[in-house]
């Protein structure tokens, strides 16, 4: 038996932050990245709507891009303090993210963090509180997923949390905050919801119910994001929503080892932090090779839907890898770890470690192709010299 599971409602299209004034409730914590939602005055917006439907507000502010575990615990004690029965999170991923955690330790104080790290292992929610996601860029689509990503900044690795229970009650999908994006974060997150969405197509678990929703996520974001990284608006909003299709398609096709080797990768080189989307884009084409071996009409059907032309599925294979390369260079990310700057000593130091952790990773297990460690640590040299990937 398999399943497909949604947020209740997703509500989208300019200005439709305003539904927050229908909300049923009493009092509600507001979860908060740096600065920019206030200062383009969406946080005074939801706090207008939310006083509007009587619900008291408390701000949790100032979560950092790739939330930690101590962040989590510190927000989840401000929730048992005040008792929300809404808990909304509004801006990029990290934000809302690190509220799906803080949700679980809020209504079980006594759960730890090692309990929540095996998949789909979560205690059942909605005991004290519902959850209300606001995406303010177009890449995570946490907004519509069972996904949390949570560093452990002592050990430098990133752990994806997992469980359907985590999945928004409400999704406020408003296109008026993708716009204020700056074009290097436009870029980052158009690439990872295509990674979300080419992951999604060629997992152990697409289905037909995901299926669709990956592949026009997928056009959707070659459509799109070039024009919207330049800052266009309809292009802008056009992201908004393909993205949050991708993220409907992989929350339940699950995704695969791009996402692996981001999660072991983004903090674990003292040279510099990777940025999620960056990294899966620099991984894509390498690992659109190795899984070649097992995917490959997937990967050819993808490469047809956007139009790409072929004398055979391994030259649509090629084609598709050359158009995210092309992609790669137009908004300006490097092609391999080499080029991003990381210390070519520190990475042969760790590349063996990383390699171990990668293949535990919980996304490892729906990619199209099994991969040994040894195997993976040959994948990560490809990416960091920008050799083919020929095993």
């Amino acid at each position: 038996m398999s399943r497909f599971t949604l947020p209740r409602d997703i509500y989208y299209g300019k200005g439709c932050l305003e539904t927050l004034k229908t909300l049923k409730g009493k009092r509600a914590v507001l979860v908060l990245g740096g600065g920019s939602m206030k200062r383009f005055g969406f946080v005074d917006q939801v706090v207008r709507y939310l006083k509007e439907a009587h619900i008291e507000v408390q701000l949790f502010e100032n979560v950092e891009p790739d939330p930690s575990v101590e962040t989590v615990m510190v927000g989840a004690q401000f929730m048992r303090e005040f008792e929300p029965d809404w808990i909304i999170a509004m801006g990029g991923g990290s934000p809302i993210d690190a509220a799906k955690a803080m949700w679980a330790f809020y209504e079980y104080p006594d759960t730890t963090f090692e309990d929540l790290i095996t998949p789909f292992n979560f205690p059942e929610l909605r005991t004290k509180a519902r959850f209300l996601a606001i995406p303010s860029t177009s890449g995570t689509a946490t907004e519509v997923t069972a996904f949390s990503v949570i560093t452990d900044y002592a050990k430098g690795i990133k752990y994806p949390l997992a469980d359907f229970n985590i999945t928004p009650d409400i999704a406020v999908v408003d296109p008026l905050l993708a716009e204020t994006m700056p074009p290097k974060l436009t870029a980052h997150t158009g690439m990872d919801a295509l990674t979300h969405a080419i992951e999604a197509y060629v997992s152990t678990l697409n289905s037909p119910f995901t299926d669709p929703l990956a592949l026009k996520a997928i056009h959707m974001v070659f459509d799109y994001l070039p024009a919207s990284y330049e800052g266009d608006k309809e292009a802008r909003e056009q992201m908004h929503y393909g993205q949050c299709l991708a993220g409907m398609a992989f929350s339940n096709a699950l995704l695969g080892i791009v996402h692996s080797m981001a999660h072991k990768t983004g903090a674990a080189f003292s040279t510099g932090h990777i940025p999620h989307g960056c990294a899966n884009a620099i991984y894509l084409p390498y690992v659109i090779q190795f899984n070649a071996q097992c995917a490959e009409k997937r990967y050819a059907d993808i490469a047809r839907f956007v139009g790409l032309e072929g004398e055979s599925d391994k030259e649509l294979v090629q084609k598709l890898c050359e158009k995210i390369d092309d992609y790669n260079v137009k908004l300006g990310i490097p092609k391999t770890l080499k080029e991003f700057g990381i210390n070519e000593e520190e990475f042969k130091a760790k590349v063996s470690e990383i390699a171990k952790l990668a293949v535990g990773d919980a996304c490892t297990g729906s990619n199209p192709r099994s991969i040994t460690p040894s195997e993976m640590e040959r994948l990560l040299t490809c990416t960091y010299y920008g050799n083919k990937v020929e095993f």
